[in-house]
């Protein structure tokens, strides 16, 4: 506890390398990360209003999707700006508890992100496996309860993995190799063997996202054989086009989260760009294009979009 507490009360500030080592790529993923938050934003915000405002909507699958978006909102809003305001200024240092309060947040909600994705494949397991008995599984109650779980177990898993971090000795290291505070660009700061604190990550990275990513598997292998016993092509079609958006988006979330991995101890000064690119990727392409993604495949999400704009017009 006293180490803890000693921690805790270090007040030297950390510097966030990120893209400086390369300033004209750095000029340029200003003005694209830029446009790409701007969408992230605007196209997360939309999700949540159709969700609350077209009453076609008010469905397990939409709830989940806006809580979903919510989360991505919240998400690319813990480091975005600040790697923003760094790119375009010389002083890019956070403080301590600066450090301690972005990587809590941005791994929580990466974790409930995890969890989510998992409720929403056993979702649309019910809806395409056992449809006549969809209302009565994935009712109001149950569908606020997979959400509350997914949130608890996302920010419990933030915390343990929060305080761990924070607890190793860095013996005056404040040179963090990303454009945000992160679990792995802390420990490369230790001065101590960090072994307990690598097996409790990798640990974590099997409850978090192994077992989800097992679940979403498992869901979607019984949804395909459901689908291929669906005498109609078009039956089929509408099956496959219910669960496409969201298998596309666990797919480029899990793929780009896989490798990362690949870069967590970079060498060369190229390994360390994939990486950082990696994070991007993982940390702003992703949530921007959850929303295109539904949009464009879902066309209850078009016609709440056409009457919310009719109603704008009257």
């Amino acid at each position: 506890m006293s180490s803890f507490n000693a921690t805790l009360h270090h007040t030297d500030d950390f510097v966030l390398v990120g893209f400086s080592d390369w300033p004209r790529l750095e000029m340029v993923l200003f003005v694209v990360i830029s446009l790409f938050y701007i969408m992230t934003l605007l196209g997360n915000s939309a999700i949540i209003t159709l969700s609350r405002l077209d009453p076609k909507l008010h469905t397990p699958m939409y709830f989940f999707l806006a809580h979903l978006s919510f989360l991505d909102l919240c998400y690319t809003t813990s480091t975005v700006p600040q790697m923003l305001t760094h790119m375009r200024s010389h002083h890019r240092t956070v403080s301590f508890t600066g450090c301690v309060a972005q990587l809590f947040t941005f791994l929580a909600l990466g974790s409930t992100e995890c969890v989510l994705l998992s409720v929403m494949a056993f979702d649309r397991y019910v809806a395409v496996c056992q449809p006549l008995h969809y209302t009565a599984i994935m009712h109001s109650r149950r569908c606020q309860l997979l959400a509350a779980v997914a949130w608890t177990e996302g920010f419990s898993n933030s915390l343990v993995q929060t305080v761990l971090t924070f607890l190793v000795p860095r013996c005056g290291q404040h040179r963090v190799e990303n454009f945000f505070c992160e679990v792995p660009a802390m420990l490369k700061l230790s001065c101590v063997d960090t072994w307990v604190n690598e097996v409790e990550m990798y640990a974590a990275v099997v409850v978090i996202k192994v077992i989800p990513a097992g679940l979403i598997i498992f869901s979607y292998i019984n949804i395909v054989k459901a689908v291929l016993r669906i005498p109609s092509s078009e039956g089929r079609r509408k099956a496959f086009n219910t669960c496409g958006s969201h298998l596309l988006v666990v797919v480029m979330f899990y793929g780009s989260a896989i490798s990362s991995y690949a870069y967590m101890a970079p060498k060369s000064s190229s390994a360390k760009l994939k990486g950082k690119l990696l994070a991007l990727f993982y940390g702003l392409i992703t949530p921007m294009l959850n929303p295109l993604i539904y949009t464009l495949r879902n066309k209850d999400v078009k016609e709440a979009v056409k009457k919310l704009r009719w109603r704008g017009q009257r």
